[in-house]
């Protein structure tokens, strides 16, 4: 039977160590803050952004929340951004997704200052994760990489199979992985013989959306499998892309949902607010 990979547990140690270092910065006379916007009323939203209301407060980060009406404009929300972008107080910035439909996604993520951009959506730190220089990393793929660490995982040699070919997940993961020296396949909707590529890896990230996608046929023994899913199955009960019981009895180390990979992306969030107060700072 699999070793469970404690999210709740690696993401308080992580948080531990990130309040001691917003604390460091604080006795030099610097206040870490991010500032979270959020754009009408979805109720998912707003829990995401409560619980990162929630997180600063628990490392000392200053949190300031900007809710907005429906029927903002995407000029307005830009008008927004470029306040707090001049605003050297604040050294995060993040846009709560989705927006409404009538605001420009791409230009509201383009517009943010790259050294503020605590999402890592920007093209500038998108390119920078390619090539190995980047400091600012997409929240889920490096809480996934902080859980191998805490484990005494070494991604070196190993091979890396990644369901799912996201921007904020799939991709940046496998950028990641690489910068660790491990061989990287990327499988998606259309790939031929889904399982017998996955069988081959020896650690497993699934990232596709769907509910208990990832059967015990699809796995190898003892195989380390990440699951960032988070759905709901036929009788609404929290479940991940990978079909929990019958996969642990095949790997050796799995993460549970609930508790497994979404604790680590918040925490990776006050991360980078840190990160960027760093950079800022020049205190690198």
């Amino acid at each position: 039977m699999a070793k469970l990979i404690d999210g709740k547990k690696i993401r308080e140690f992580n948080l531990d160590k990130i309040s001691a270092e917003v604390a460091e910065l604080k006795e030099k006379g610097i206040e870490t803050c991010l500032a979270v916007i959020i754009v009408g009323s979805d109720p998912a939203s707003r829990v995401y952004v409560n619980n990162k209301k929630t997180a600063c407060e628990r490392v000392g980060i200053r949190s300031l929340e900007f809710a907005l009406p429906e029927e903002t404009t995407t000029e307005e929300l830009l008008e927004l951004i470029d306040k707090l972008n001049a605003d050297s107080s604040v050294n995060g910035i993040l846009c709560q997704l989705p927006v409404p439909e009538q605001i420009d996604k791409n230009a509201v993520l383009k517009r943010i200052f790259p050294c503020k951009d605590v999402d890592c959506f920007h093209p500038e730190n998108v390119g920078a994760l390619s090539t190995g220089t980047g400091r600012l990393m997409p929240c889920t793929p490096m809480g996934m990489m902080k859980m191998l660490e805490y484990e005494g995982i070494d991604p070196a040699g190993k091979h890396c199979v990644i369901i799912g070919r996201s921007d904020i997940v799939g991709k940046p993961m496998a950028m990641l992985m690489l910068a660790q020296s491990a061989t990287v396949t990327i499988c998606h909707s259309k790939t031929v013989n889904l399982a017998e590529i996955t069988k081959q890896a020896d650690i497993l990230v699934a990232a596709v959306g769907r509910p208990n996608f990832v059967t015990a046929d699809m796995v190898g023994e003892g195989a380390i499998v990440l699951d960032v899913g988070i759905n709901r199955n036929a009788d609404g009960k929290l479940c991940g892309d990978v079909d929990f019981e019958q996969v642990k009895e095949k790997a050796s180390m799995i993460t549970p949902v609930p508790g497994g990979v979404g604790p680590m992306t918040i925490a990776m969030l006050m991360q980078n607010t840190l990160t960027a107060a760093r950079i800022q700072n020049n205190i690198l």
